[in-house]
């Protein structure tokens, strides 16, 4: 189980993330989130971290010409796409996609089977938000079938990460909001208890 932790905005946040065992950084690219980064201040901290960091991209209704051309000056991995509904447009695009999407009661997660993509990101509904809204949603509703390829955020932090470790098992888990002091700003106590607690299970992986 990897972990990203995301609405990274400046390079001290960044590095410390790192350093305790953040397995990729995202960067928000949405003008209209409290965590937005302009791309040239990304592509400053993204030149600062290791190679062996992943660097995500996450774009909310965006045209395909400014992802890329963002993906190419910040020097993503990959990008997370996140639209109003999920009716996404079928962009074929040269690089890896993550595509996410707000979890309701009803979802209807057969709708995923028309993509081909490897990895879907499940976050909580909110009508006002894509994201950081600490909030999480039923997880019970995860098909078993699907647990181990999705990224899962909403809500998660070192109070459920035993939980999701010992029943849902995902390929990985998206922390932001939990890890705050304010929208934007890490919180080097709460990085520590997350890191400490989940390295715990990853040392376990390693070893068996």
């Amino acid at each position: 189980m990897k972990v990203k932790i995301c609405g990274i905005t400046n390079l001290d946040d960044a590095l410390m993330c790192e350093r305790y065992g953040a397995d990729a950084v995202g960067f928000i690219f949405y003008r209209k989130s409290k965590r937005y980064i302009l791309p040239s201040e990304a592509a400053r901290i993204a030149k600062q971290l290791s190679p062996f960091t992943m660097k995500v991209g996450v774009f909310v209704d965006e045209k395909k010409d400014y992802i890329t051309k963002t993906f190419e000056l910040v020097k993503l991995n990959t990008v997370q796409l996140h639209n109003n509904d999920t009716d996404f447009v079928e962009n074929e695009f040269n690089y890896p996609v993550i595509r996410a999407f707000r979890i309701k009661d009803n979802f209807d997660f057969n709708s995923l089977n028309r993509f081909n993509d490897n990895y879907f990101l499940l976050d909580s509904y909110s009508q006002n938000e894509f994201g950081g809204t600490g909030k999480s949603f039923d997880w019970s509703i995860i098909p078993e079938t699907l647990k181990h390829k999705i990224i899962l955020a909403g809500g998660v932090s070192s109070s459920n990460i035993d939980y999701i470790y010992q029943n849902i098992m995902p390929a990985a888990v998206d922390l932001s909001s939990s890890l705050e002091i304010s929208p934007g700003k890490k919180d080097l106590e709460k990085v520590k208890i997350f890191f400490n607690k989940f390295n715990k299970y990853r040392s376990n992986e390693w070893s068996s």
